[in-house]
């Protein structure tokens, strides 16, 4: 099952144009030959079915947690379709996100949904710089709950200014394990089997060799 649904993922973000192929530029400076944009994900449709893939991640993956909670903004509408899809699949948690700036009236703060409290899944599309990651463990542990895991869309199993990737490198500095739907590594093994895209297979084994990590655990 879990194959599986890396690969429907895959063919899904293709069929949506959300990853797309070709030369962007990343906030690395680099040139990659693929870009994913969580943010096509702009209909009721295509939001349900991203939300079931996380959910099939999560619910694989076999990790305990309480709650489930979504950064501004992208995971926002991310961690209430997701909190729907994991109930639909059987599994009923409550769920709250965050808004930039603390609100001054009404109930005040930053924290909207269900108070933060016991072990904290944070769902997000993409981590680059980790900083999303930061800020939502540092008020996460500022209401005495725990981070316990990350989930997201895509790792781009790609390096940052060191040797590890920005994945890798919140898994080393806050001890959480984080989940992804799928990874570089599924990338590649769609390309080699989907006929229609094999023109770009050459060019993102390449970018793998170049900035590539080694495989997650």
């Amino acid at each position: 099952m879990r194959e599986n649904f890396r690969h429907e993922f895959i063919a899904f973000t293709v069929a949506q144009k959300v990853l797309h192929f070709g030369e962007y530029k990343t906030k690395a400076g680099r040139l990659s030959p693929y870009f994913f944009d969580a943010g096509l994900f702009f209909d009721g449709q295509s939001l349900k079915r991203l939300a079931q893939f996380y959910a099939k991640a999560i619910l694989a993956a076999g990790i305990e947690f309480d709650m489930l909670f979504g950064p501004a903004y992208k995971g926002i509408p991310l961690v209430a379709a997701v909190a729907i899809a994991l109930a639909d699949a059987g599994r009923n948690v409550r769920y709250s996100f965050n808004r930039k700036e603390e609100k001054d009236h009404g109930e005040g703060g930053s924290v909207i949904g269900a108070p933060l409290a016991g072990r904290v899944l944070i769902v997000d599309d993409v981590i680059s710089a980790g900083t999303s990651v930061r800020q939502s463990v540092n008020l996460i542990r500022a209401s005495r709950a725990i981070p316990c895991a990350v989930v997201i869309a895509l790792d781009r199993m790609e390096r940052g200014t060191a040797e590890l990737s920005a994945v890798q490198e919140v898994e080393r500095n806050y001890h959480m394990p984080v989940i992804s739907i799928a990874t570089l590594e599924d990338l590649v093994a769609y390309l080699q089997r989907d006929g229609s895209l094999s023109l770009n297979l050459a060019a993102v084994k390449k970018y793998r060799e170049r900035y590539g990590v080694a495989t997650h655990a």
